[in-house]
């Protein structure tokens, strides 16, 4: 949630979609050949009870009880159409944005069917579903996400991710110790380990690529090919989707689905405005770190918040502006090592962090630059299987703020899509300069549909009233330098080399080449002030005081002060006392003599 200035409020967004999504319109194929094409819709007054529950789908009880723990009280939508005819055998092709429930609609029924097939006797261990994802942070996602559900059967079914090792054969014994019922990996990962016989696909039965879209995006259409020959003919396959776009229709062909039912959720690519509003702040480059400074720093910005930025420079560069005021931050890009990139995931997840900093700069490539870029020299190596705006469960995410305007109208979508997930509400607020104004009527255009009613809002702020931290902003702001944000990327290296497990075998050989690392030269960082920290009452305006909650901690410890300083009754006692001499029983006349003599 963003706190706005008081007597400055922003009139209410309209609801442009006043449809969820309940009932069902099936359109018969015509033919044999052709899928069967599903659209869902819901209308928000027609009854709950003709939602077709988890204990009407013939789960396993153990299964049900882990959906319980999880709190999922109905299927939404997407599993209530998906998961009963993934347990019939029938293939199919899920579309709907983040956030709907896509992951539990296709690893439920992988579940539920593994546990029938050892009901009914099968004894022979063996991998029986391939789940595969174009990053590893969803990798670790969807992992976790089935050892939540098989809490109660993890006897019974068990899942392993090959995504983060990055050596197939420190793998192998692992796959084979685990023994494992679900394989979860990246398609380059997985093709490792076919190649190196060190995984066995043979009584696979279940195939499921999630984020579909991405896959051709990634570079992952040749990994695929291969990953195909080596799973056997019959095998029933589920692709999910965000988009239907020529890249999934491609790999439908690919992976030959047959006849599929297209489970196509008829939704706003963003959650409806009365789940998430937008809003923007007209504001050049040192106007934004200002305006983002005072939002964080006087906790005008409440909960969980994203800050996007476009490069992997002002990743740094904003994070080492934040740490000077002691706003403390975490950074992830696709140029973090895969283990580094999850760590942030899991700390920001955790509570940790309150704030992350993320860089989406490979959505700024066109899909043909990532296909055809692969295997050329670039200038900076970055990791193919990272991504950060799309698929990542980031958990309870209030506010996503954009300091740098996206460059195209699919990362907007995919950045803000990161909040208002579920039934939650969130708030996008983006900071646009003279520049990138073309750029967010481009996306206004796009969502309003054509609508008079604007669907970013003005935020209003006044800039007058945080003037005085102006310089402050704009000193801290100055001193990341371009040498500061490549001195902090360097001390990032470092770390990773001194946390990096397969170098440890080379450091305990070569202890010399580990002490001249350990003491090379001190980097130059950029200075902290111990009195940037604070922020100093007479700065924050008199409105801004009350959200702050300034003026109230100011007046509790005026009071504790004076409640301090105030003497006790027994106190004032002795004292009226030690005044009277005939209570006191003092004379002091002789003493005073004695003293003069």
């Amino acid at each position: 949630m963003i706190r706005k200035l008081p007597k400055c409020h922003s009139p209410p967004l309209t609801i442009l979609h006043s449809l969820t999504f309940t009932s069902v319109h099936v359109y018969k194929r015509s033919d044999h050949v052709k899928p069967l094409l599903i659209f869902i819709f819901r209308k928000m007054d027609e009854e709950q009870s003709k939602t077709l529950q988890f204990h009407d789908m013939e789960l396993d009880e153990r299964l049900l009880k882990a959906i319980a723990k999880l709190g999922w009280t109905e299927p939404s939508a997407i599993q209530e159409e998906a998961i009963p005819r993934m347990l019939e055998g029938q293939d199919v092709l899920i579309k709907a944005r983040t956030g709907s429930g896509k992951t539990g609609a296709f690893a439920v029924p992988v579940i539920q069917k593994i546990l029938n097939a050892k009901q009914s006797g099968a004894t022979e261990q063996a991998i029986r579903a391939l789940i595969l994802a174009p990053f590893r942070e969803l990798c670790k996602q969807i992992n976790a996400n089935i050892a939540q559900l098989t809490c109660k059967c993890s006897k019974d079914v068990k899942s392993l991710d090959i995504s983060q090792l990055e050596s197939g054969d420190t793998q192998r014994p692992l796959i084979s110790i685990e023994q494992p019922d679900i394989i979860v990996a990246t398609p380059a990962k997985a093709l490792l380990h076919l190649k190196n016989k060190s995984m066995n696909l043979d009584h696979m039965e279940i195939l499921v690529i999630d984020e579909a879209d991405h896959i051709y995006s990634a570079g992952y259409d040749e990994d695929m090919k291969a990953v195909l020959k080596f799973l056997p003919k019959v095998h029933q396959s589920a692709l999910a989707s965000a988009t239907l776009s020529d890249d999934v229709n491609e790999l439908k062909k690919l992976v030959a689905l047959r006849r599929p039912a297209i489970l196509k959720l008829e939704e706003p690519e963003v959650a409806p405005a009365s789940q998430l509003t937008h809003y923007h702040i007209g504001a050049e480059e040192e106007e934004k770190a200002v305006i983002l400074y005072v939002l964080l720093k006087l906790h005008l910005v409440r909960g969980k918040t994203i800050v996007f930025v476009n490069t992997v420079d002002r990743c740094y560069k904003l994070k080492l502006y934040l740490e000077q005021f002691n706003i403390p931050t975490c950074v992830l890009n696709s140029e973090l090592p895969a283990a580094s990139r999850c760590h942030s995931v899991a700390q920001f997840n955790e509570g940790l962090y309150d704030i992350i900093i993320a860089s989406d700069e490979k959505k700024l490539e066109e899909p043909e630059e990532a296909t055809t870029s692969k295997g050329k020299k670039g200038t900076r190596k970055k990791d193919k299987e990272s991504g950060v705006s799309r698929g990542i469960d980031f958990q309870f995410v209030s506010n996503v703020i954009n300091f740098d305007f996206p460059k195209d109208i699919k990362p907007y979508i995919h950045r803000v899509g990161r909040t208002a997930r579920g039934k939650n509400k969130g708030t996008a607020l983006s900071f646009v300069s003279v520049n990138e104004r073309p750029l967010m009527e481009m996306v206004e255009s796009y969502l309003s549909g054509g609508l008079n009613e604007p669907v970013i809002k003005a935020f209003q702020f006044k800039m007058e009233e945080v003037e005085g931290f102006r310089y402050r902003a704009r000193d801290a702001w100055r001193a990341v330098t371009r040498i500061a944000v490549r001195e902090a990327r360097l001390k990032e290296i470092k770390q990773e080399i001194f946390n990096c497990e397969k170098l440890k075998t080379f450091f305990e050989d070569n202890p010399k080449d580990l002490q001249s690392l350990r003491h090379d030269k001190a980097l130059h960082v950029v200075k902290k002030m111990p009195h940037m920290a604070d922020v100093p009452e007479y700065l924050v305006p008199p409105t801004l005081k009350r959200l702050a909650g300034i003026s109230s901690r100011r007046r509790k410890w005026r009071s504790d002060v004076a409640t301090a300083n105030r003497p006790k009754a027994a106190e004032l006692k002795f004292q009226a006392k030690k005044k009277n001499p005939l209570l006191s029983m003092e004379f002091a006349g002789f003493g005073k003599k004695k003293a003069k003599k």
